[in-house]
């Protein structure tokens, strides 16, 4: 059955998702560009994202979407596992949101210019105005209930364990007073870890945890939320990718 599903992913699937990522990144490059940014940075690669898991034969389970409230902006903090992550965000989680991106995904064809025209932040750290220009942008994308993904994690992982949170997500939740929501995915690492060069097809779960509101300001609830945050996405995790990753793998 394995080499059956290749000889599919090869042959009939990837061809058309390569079609299917051209015409949506064109789609949202035009549509944002005639002034529906909050529209079109949004529904097309929703659309695109669920296309591509049913055309590779991926099964997706959502848990928890109704402890989200509508016209509500959060900031999301998923575990990163690997690249169908975003597929399962962006075509699942159900809300209105930009991502918090690497610079460098700037520079991928079609991609980096739709996610440009849809108002999707890219992290530039080469300088501190830099840094507080990308909070700026954040801050101003945080409103009419669309909220922010953020992998606080910064890089996906190489075992399947998660690494380390950064604080940034945390830090500007805690400027705006905004609650956090601890996203779990887990079975993007089955289907292509970050090492793989094929695709595997396995299920994915998407597990949306309870919001955590704001319980002060300052240091302490940065730390406090981050904590509470990190439990929460390894709770829904299987056993086998419990417990965090070590200084080695965190750093290769």
């Amino acid at each position: 059955m394995k080499i059956l599903y290749y000889i599919y992913q090869i042959c009939i699937a990837l061809p058309i998702l390569l079609v299917l990522t051209i015409l949506t990144a064109l789609v949202t490059i035009v549509g944002s560009l005639l002034g529906g940014a909050h529209f079109w940075g949004y529904h097309p690669g929703k659309i695109w994202s669920q296309l591509i898991c049913l055309f590779l034969l991926i099964p997706v389970k959502i848990r928890g979407r109704e402890k989200l409230h509508d016209k509500t902006s959060y900031i999301f903090v998923p575990n990163h596992q690997g690249s169908f992550d975003i597929f399962l965000i962006y075509g699942f989680i159900g809300r209105n949101f930009k991502w918090m991106m690497k610079k460098s995904l700037r520079k991928l064809p079609f991609v980096g210019k739709a996610c440009e025209s849809a108002g999707h932040i890219f992290v530039d750290r080469s300088g501190p105005k830099k840094v507080l220009e990308t909070i700026r942008q954040a801050k101003a994308s945080l409103k009419d209930g669309v909220s922010l993904v953020v992998f606080p994690e910064g890089a996906r992982t190489f075992t399947g364990h998660m690494g380390y949170f950064k604080k940034g997500a945390f830090q500007l939740a805690d400027d705006l007073q905004l609650a956090v929501v601890p996203v779990t995915i887990d079975g993007s690492f089955e289907i292509l870890p970050r090492t793989g060069r094929w695709i595997h097809r396995h299920r994915m779960i998407l597990t949306i945890h309870d919001p955590i509101p704001p319980k002060g300001k300052g240091v302490d609830n940065i730390k406090a939320t981050m904590a509470e945050a990190y439990a929460a996405v390894e709770s829904a995790l299987p056993e086998k990718h419990k417990g965090m990753v070590t200084n080695e793998d965190q750093d290769r």
